[in-house]
């Protein structure tokens, strides 16, 4: 009896020591709070309107051209939509690129003053692209530009070069309006005005500049402000934002070997239309350059391109050049020459009708074979130049047409060389030796 007592006694101790080790094992093993962190996927945006929003930086101009400019948009739902279709294409990347350089999001919207998204859109100043580059500036940010290719509306390189200039920008001025007026107007103009009202003893600031700035300039920031309230609260002005959803809608791939551009819309199974629209600084119906030239398509199509292009046996460009050694060779006999039709090498080359090609001008021409040839060399490619000059109209006869309605008896004599009478022609001869 008294062992039985001594182990339970023991058992009762050995049960009393264990609760305060599991209540401390189970509070160390507890969570701290009863809200769970939510994983940073948690916080993506689901479109990238909201992305761009979260990181407004520049600060608010509030005017009346402001006021303006947000009444001309809300008033064209029809534009917008044009607009952010063809946004759709390239604002996920535009905002990737931002956030990389930790850079204000508004400014991925500065498309939809400058070309309207389109990369196709050219101004009477020469400017191109989505970002509107002119040819000098362009150079500055080694946009190459020949007779293959135009890099001021590529998509990447155009960005890229666009975001640095607008970095430098800001490095000069300090100040983002400031900055944005340059893009537009140019540097040199806006530190004179810089330079103007400080002398004056007035602002520097944006509005205070505005009224030594030509009417585009004065204009150009309260545009980007009014898309970006727009953008900011739609709702607030009527206007219906079509979701872009965030996540990027192409890719990059290398391409090793000159394609026509036909041939690569084909791999990747999309229209040539819809290709262009992703590569558009390809000016000719061949890609040429080596593997550093990227060709960008659909996330969801890279994939077939690469099955595609895999299984394909023949050759992937059916173009090569020809240089032009006189003016004899017309556009005709080029044609013949090479099997093809007159129409067919000035689409090629975009030669206006009623010209013809001056002696030194490089050409596409069809290749001679469709056996694997070599590619378009880079000498070539860096140097090949169009000229043309305007067709000469043909040469007047000096014959004219003799009249048959004397008489229906005579006979009609079709041509008569019209000449002078040899009495007159000899006084008029007489006359201007006097």
């Amino acid at each position: 009896m008294q062992d039985r007592i001594k182990n339970a006694v023991l058992i009762a101790l050995a049960l009393s020591a264990a609760v305060p080790a599991a209540s401390a094992f189970a509070a160390a093993e507890a969570p701290k709070s009863v809200v769970l962190q939510p994983a940073v996927e948690d916080y993506k945006e689901t479109d990238v309107w909201g992305r761009i929003r979260s990181g407004y930086a520049i600060p608010d101009v509030n005017n009346a051209l402001v006021a303006k400019h947000i009444k001309w948009y809300a008033d064209r739902q029809d534009y917008i939509d044009r607009t952010t279709a063809r946004a759709s294409l390239y604002l996920y990347h535009v905002v990737e690129e931002l956030e990389k350089r930790n850079m204000p999001t508004e400014l991925a919207l500065l498309p939809f003053i400058e070309s309207a998204f389109n990369p196709q859109a050219l101004s009477n100043a020469n400017a191109a692209g989505l970002w509107q580059f002119v040819p000098g500036t362009g150079r500055d940010y080694d946009l190459k530009q020949n007779a293959f290719k135009d890099d001021r509306r590529s998509v990447l390189a155009s960005t890229d070069a666009a975001l640095s200039y607008l970095q430098r920008l800001y490095t000069m001025f300090g100040d983002w309006q400031l900055a944005l007026a340059a893009y537009n107007w140019g540097e040199g103009n806006v530190q004179k005005a810089v330079a103007r009202n400080r002398a004056a003893g007035k602002p520097t600031d944006f509005e205070s500049l505005s009224e030594l700035m030509p009417a585009e300039t004065r204009n150009y920031v309260p545009k980007l402000q009014a898309v970006k309230n727009i953008v900011a609260n739609p709702a607030q002005y009527a206007v219906h934002l079509p979701v872009i959803d965030n996540e990027p809608y192409f890719t990059a791939i290398d391409k090793t070997r000159d394609i026509d551009l036909a041939l690569a819309a084909k791999f990747a199974e999309i229209s040539v239309d819809e290709f262009k629209a992703l590569n558009p600084q390809f000016k000719k119906p061949v890609i040429t350059g080596n593997e550093q030239t990227k060709i960008l398509l659909p996330t969801e199509n890279a994939a077939k391109f690469a099955a595609n292009l895999a299984s394909w046996t023949h050759a992937l460009s059916s173009w090569t050049t020809h240089k032009i050694s006189s003016a004899r060779e017309s556009i005709a006999s080029l044609a013949r020459k090479f099997g093809t039709t007159p129409d067919a090498i000035r689409q090629a080359n975009n030669i206006p009708q009623r010209s013809v090609l001056k002696a030194g001008s490089t050409i596409l021409v069809p290749t001679a074979s469709a056996a694997i040839g070599p590619d378009i060399s880079a000498d070539i490619i860096e140097n090949a130049a169009l000229a043309v000059d305007t067709e000469r109209a043909p040469k007047r006869s000096n014959y004219r047409q003799a009249s048959s309605s004397r008489s229906d008896s005579k006979p009609a004599v079709s041509m008569v060389k019209a000449r002078v009478k040899r009495d007159e022609a000899g006084k008029s001869k007489s006359h201007r030796s006097n």
